[in-house]
């Protein structure tokens, strides 16, 4: 049993090439039993409860939510510019200047 390494870009999807020799792996992975040794054992039912707690958390902050803003039309048709996913990168930049508060003073003097 190996690793799996398949490099793609952000916002890109693996080539119909590549998952097929993701689903091939997994099918072979899947006729192996599961191997647990000292340094990866079993998790504990409480390990895995625990897990899933932090799971649904980690979801509940990812969620995004839909607004409504009004934009420059010229700011807007940049960002349309970049293709698929613009909206993404909108919201990055605003979680940039979110994460740096000396963007967000500037901005509003």
């Amino acid at each position: 049993m190996g690793t799996i390494i398949s490099t793609v870009k952000a916002g890109q999807k693996p080539s119909k090439a590549e998952m097929t020799r993701i689903r091939k792996e997994l099918r072979e992975a899947a006729k192996h039993p599961i191997v647990y040794t000292e340094d990866s054992p079993e998790s504990t039912p409480e390990a895995l409860k625990e897990f899933a707690r932090l799971a649904a958390e980690r979801n509940r902050r990812k969620k995004k939510r839909s607004v409504t803003i009004r934009i420059a039309p010229d700011v807007l048709e940049c960002y349309k510019t970049m293709g698929d996913g613009y909206t993404g990168i909108m919201a990055d930049v605003l979680k940039y200047a979110v994460d740096n508060p000396g963007i967000l003073t500037a901005a509003t003097r």
